[in-house]
């Protein structure tokens, strides 16, 4: 997610974002028989997401093109999976790769005004199922609600679907087998600082299995207890300022990889009602968000201001858009 988001819905009134951070790293440089990062094409890119699955293979949505490319982390070799447009895809958001279903989970959004990919026919926001191995469309579920954002996306172990709504208070639910979005969780906490902020941002289950979500503005993370399917307390956690913190994954009973849109990728520890969040790294030109391969964490560099920012447009990103490998100790996988 990127600052702009702060004013994206409905008015289109962006706010100035971070500035650019350090330079690039080398594309291909090895690290053992690992590339540091894997170069993505196209001007427009903007990678938004990134999610894996257990053999690695790595799966990035693309804000400014649409479409989402397949990468291989072995080889470094990035193919697009699914085109732009496909079925009415607009911009591509969160993106979730759920192997018990099979399914390629994508959330899309309309922001051709904006420059954003117009190939698909959809105005509005909207779910996509695509096949995880042949990527042919599966599901189609639009969010309710004029204004509604889908941002990124959870999946639990009855496989229904979780995607957090920037642009409403709402934690929305899609059973397995169902055709509309429920609210799961509300809350007033999870409204942004300001009107036409972004709100509501990344979201995991944590190993306790409770529900945990960012808000994107408001620099905050929230655990949403769950019990036998049903949402329960929300409870904003105490600790250190974040700063834009966006996607979220788990990766121990309460612990998690967070990046925070101000450039940074943190190993986030739940304790009680208190959090910790510890720098793995820095310097990331506008992180989106971060997906684990065995002791590697891959994020992707967005540098979404050149999208939202007014004014930057007539300018232009680093290119090629990256994905960053950065390697994990024992102590930060668990």
């Amino acid at each position: 997610m990127s600052s702009a988001y702060l004013s994206f819905v409905p008015r289109l009134t962006l706010a100035a974002f971070t500035g650019a951070f350090f330079s690039s790293v080398l594309w291909m440089t090895e690290v053992g028989a690992r590339p540091l990062s894997i170069a993505l094409s196209g001007a427009r890119a903007f990678p938004e997401s990134i999610t894996s699955t257990r053999d690695g293979t790595l799966f990035i949505g693309r804000l400014g093109e649409g479409g989402i490319v397949r990468a291989n982390p072995r080889t470094g070799a990035a193919t697009l999976f699914i085109a732009p447009g496909a079925s009415g895809s607009r911009s591509i958001t969160g993106v979730f790769a759920d192997e018990a279903s099979n399914t390629l989970w994508a959330c899309s959004n309309d922001l051709s005004a904006l420059g954003g990919a117009s190939n698909g026919g959809d105005h509005g926001s909207a779910l996509k199922g695509f096949d995880l191995r042949t990527g042919a469309p599966k599901r189609n579920v639009f969010l309710p609600g004029p204004q509604a954002f889908c941002n990124d996306i959870a999946v639990d172990a009855r496989g229904a679907v979780y995607v957090t709504d920037s642009s409403t208070p709402n934690v929305l639910r899609l059973s397995a087998q169902g055709e509309t979005f429920e609210v799961f969780a509300s809350s007033p906490q999870f409204l942004p600082p300001k009107a036409g902020a972004a709100g509501l941002d990344g979201i995991a289950f944590g190993g306790d299995g409770n529900l945990y979500v960012t808000t994107y503005a408001a620099g905050e993370l929230f655990r949403i207890d769950v019990d036998r399917g049903q949402a329960g307390r929300v409870t904003k956690l105490h600790g250190p300022s974040l700063t834009l913190p966006d996607g979220l994954r788990s990766v121990g009973p309460r612990n998690f990889l967070l990046v925070e849109g101000g450039g940074t990728l943190d190993r986030v520890t739940v304790a009680g009602d208190e959090f910790k969040a510890s720098p793995i790294r820095s310097g990331f030109r506008v992180p989106t968000s971060v997906t684990r391969v065995r002791s590697i964490a891959w994020v992707s560099e967005g540098q979404l201001s050149y999208f939202f920012d007014l004014s930057l447009k007539g300018q232009s990103p680093s290119l090629p858009f990256r994905i960053l490998a950065v390697p994990l100790n024992e102590g930060q996988t668990q």
